[in-house]
């Protein structure tokens, strides 16, 4: 018998089973994901560090050597609690791991989400006293609960549910199978396509476990780049997600409807769809390209303030529901990241709080097979630069966005800052008026970073009041 917290539902048997088992080894492979906090009775959370050390020190956790490893009070402790010697009870542990190290990572599985439960509970029973307090602030309840169960969530989803291991021959098959399919399509694209075909020629597609970032000032673009991909992603088939975390989705629609109509020669900007300042012949055929959307496999999140867990929880919505509806889903959007809640796990910090969010969006594009896209804002201080052309180092809080992300990709439209320039010399003013007209609708698309590709840069033709982007070299304005 060992000295067991005072929690009715509490199976100790799970955490000795996992402490017998790293006996045998199998320590590298859960030691990622499991630690000493995640065992409920206290004298295992020693004995667990103790494994830790040893496996560090020794390679090994024999019995004879955890003795050693546990400090001489937790020892006393304990056998003045339960009667029983610390050697005598590690030594019944060793015996305890029935299923082995082979199972080992299904069982260290069970002793987090245990541990999970069990706090829950106990935060559940908290914050339930908190409530009932006349005293106490509604909103600031919520939004401790939500920082403690994005928490526990955080725990729940340690550990990959996707094969991680595969023969580097695999790999190599697996590489020319994507080459041949590229060869056989005539697209010579290893991914999925832009649908801009300058753009598919130097990435080679938007590729799935890949981390794609696009940064911009506000009013360059990025969202109309976003939301127009994500129509002609969706239009050859790719099943998309849009979490929306600023724009609510009848807005982003009205884009995709614009954006769509400009495919038949129809400019109808946006802004007159929200507003309702339409004629009845462009509502009419903006009907006509509602219906060619219905049945696109392209799915809005509109709700904002959401945490990285909230976006997992959001993306396995998402997964489900196009399984359901017989589709795939293959790209996550998200818009954008300067809006995602941070966790408690760094508050304050900015830099650690991004550097988390990246590399938890990396590892979802990684786990899930998927292509994650990421809309970031560029700090202010680019347009403090002569030439406001954003560099790496625009970017914002945290150099983990540039280590997290495969390709970086800037957006730069210099007819926004020459609208909002004046000149009293009358020459300056009519050279100013016809480099507008110039670049009026340019769009300079920088690829900063490319881990698998070249550094370039890109002309795209863009009409930002119909949120309409396309090749610059074939597009007939």
């Amino acid at each position: 018998m060992t000295a067991a917290p005072n929690q009715s539902d509490f199976v100790i048997e799970l955490e000795q089973e996992v402490l017998g088992s790293l006996m045998l080894g199998g320590f590298v492979r859960v030691s990622s994901m499991l630690e000493a906090r995640h065992f409920v009775e206290p004298v295992h959370q020693h004995i667990y560090q103790a494994i830790a050390s040893a496996y560090e020190r020794f390679n090994s956790a024999r019995p004879d050597i955890l003795i050693k490893l546990i400090p001489e009070a937790v020892a006393e402790t304990y056998k003045q609690a339960t009667g029983i010697g610390m050697a005598r009870y590690i030594g019944s542990l060793a015996t305890s791991g029935v299923l082995g190290s082979p199972s080992i990572e299904k069982s260290a599985k069970q002793v987090i989400e245990q541990s999970a439960r069990l706090s829950l509970a106990d935060q559940a029973e908290s914050l339930s006293a908190a409530a009932r307090d006349p005293n106490s602030n509604p909103a600031e309840l919520v939004t401790k609960a939500g920082i403690i169960f994005d928490d526990i969530v955080s725990d729940l989803r340690r550990g990959s549910k996707r094969k991680s291991q595969v023969s580097v021959a695999n790999a190599a098959s697996q590489a020319i199978a994507a080459a041949e399919l590229a060869m056989a399509s005539g697209t010579g694209i290893t991914g999925m396509s832009w649908g801009l075909a300058d753009i598919d020629h130097v990435t080679g597609g938007i590729h799935k476990r890949d981390l794609t970032l696009i940064g911009a000032r506000p009013s360059m673009g990025k969202t109309s780049v976003a939301m127009s991909v994500g129509c002609k992603l969706a239009k050859q088939g790719y099943g998309v997600g849009f979490i929306s975390l600023e724009m609510d989705a009848e807005k982003l629609a009205a884009r995709a409807v614009s954006d769509l109509a400009f495919d038949s020669r129809l400019r109808i900007p946006y802004q007159d769809l929200v507003t309702g300042r339409l004629t009845m012949a462009d509502l009419n055929a903006l009907k006509r390209v509602q219906d060619e959307m219905d049945g696109l496999p392209l799915l809005i999140e509109e709700q904002s303030g959401l945490s990285i867990s909230d976006v997992r929880v959001k993306l396995e919505v998402m997964l489900e529901a196009s399984e359901k509806a017989g589709q795939s889903f293959d790209c996550l959007m998200i818009d954008h990241l300067g809006l995602i809640r941070a966790s408690n796990r760094y508050s304050g910090n900015r830099n650690n709080e991004i550097a988390e969010m990246t590399s938890a969006l990396k590892s979802m594009a990684r786990e899930y097979d998927i292509s994650v896209l990421l809309l970031s804002q560029l700090n202010r201080a680019v347009e403090q630069q002569a030439d406001k052309r954003p560099q790496l180092s625009a970017l914002r809080d945290s150099g983990a966005i540039e280590q997290d992300a495969d390709t970086i990709i800037f957006l730069y439209r210099e007819a926004y800052y020459l609208e909002r320039e004046k000149h009293d010399d009358v020459d300056k003013e009519i050279a100013r008026q016809d480099k507008l007209a110039e670049v009026q609708n340019k769009l300079e698309f920088h690829i900063a970073k490319q881990r698998n590709g070249p550094v370039t840069q890109i002309d795209l033709f863009i009409d930002v009041a119909c949120s309409a982007v396309r090749n610059a070299a074939r597009y007939e304005v």
